[in-house]
């Protein structure tokens, strides 16, 4: 088993290395998960407990929010 791990990685150890396209490619893939993860949490999922619950009651207001909507859609 050690010895399949150990081919594994020399294959794709072997595979980076010997790349000329591919490092190109590996460098657009960390650019655009770049955009993803930080461009879009930025402007599109901004930190909405910092905006609507009061510093060190964050859990209280969740708890409230979770109750209060729980009840609601049971009565609907």
């Amino acid at each position: 088993m050690a010895h399949f791990f150990h081919r594994v990685f020399h294959l794709y150890y072997d595979g980076f290395r010997n790349m000329t396209l591919g490092r190109t490619l590996w460098l657009v893939i960390a650019i655009k998960l770049f955009i993803i993860f930080v461009v879009l949490k930025i402007f599109f999922f901004p930190n909405f407990l910092s905006t609507h619950a009061e510093k060190g009651s964050e859990a209280d207001f969740v708890a409230t929010e979770l109750t209060e909507r729980g009840l609601s859609s049971d009565h609907q």
